[in-house]
């Protein structure tokens, strides 16, 4: 019962991750679009900055709980990966309500009073002349912490689970990548060779 709800969760995160990730193309189609007008017909756009800010912002932050989903974060454990798996939960559980809760709770709240007060002034950017309204970009601060602190709720359950059973539970699969198969196969190509080479 308690996995389907972490597994509920993690599904979730992975929603939310893969539904922004397309923020990569229009970024892309942005950024191209922006160097042709400028370089080729020497028509630079005011728009480009503004949005291509703005989605690279929204791409950044709303994939955080898609990667903590995923453990693809970047970790410090040169130490604690050579502890039993009941020690590396104890210490993942204490640094998730020591730190990881407080700083997001935090982010959660400020971030929403940060967009509130851009939303009622109908704040617009600065950086250009006519520049598009920011108070939606600063929306996705709150909306990322939000959804961290979610998949955090699954990231404290399996330590509590690692620390009762003494293993880690699992995680949803995700894109394994190319060379890792191809690697695999030369590796019984080449085994296989060895063996046909030993044989009289």
């Amino acid at each position: 019962m308690i996995m389907r709800f972490i597994f509920f969760i993690d599904h979730l995160s992975t929603w939310v991750g893969k539904a922004f990730a397309w923020a990569i193309l229009v970024l892309t189609f942005v950024v191209s679009y922006e160097v042709f007008m400028r370089y080729a017909l020497g028509a630079p756009t005011t728009w480009a900055y503004d949005t291509s800010y703005m989605l690279y912002g929204t791409l950044f932050m709303m994939s955080g709980a898609y990667a903590l989903a995923h453990n693809a974060h970047v970790r410090a454990d040169v130490v604690s990966r050579y502890f039993s798996p009941r020690w590396q939960a104890g210490i993942e559980l204490a640094l998730y309500l020591l730190f990881f809760y407080p700083g997001i709770l935090a982010l959660v709240w400020s971030g929403w009073d940060f967009f509130g007060v851009s939303f009622r002034q109908n704040e617009h950017s600065s950086f250009t002349p006519g520049g598009p309204p920011i108070w939606p970009y600063k929306f996705v601060i709150p909306a990322c912490a939000s959804f961290l602190a979610i998949q955090g709720i699954a990231e404290v359950g399996r330590c509590f689970i690692c620390l009762k059973h003494g293993q880690w539970p699992p995680r949803l699969g995700d894109v394994e990548e190319i060379s890792i198969p191809a690697n695999k196969e030369a590796e019984i190509k080449a085994a296989e060779a060895q063996s046909g080479d030993k044989q009289p």
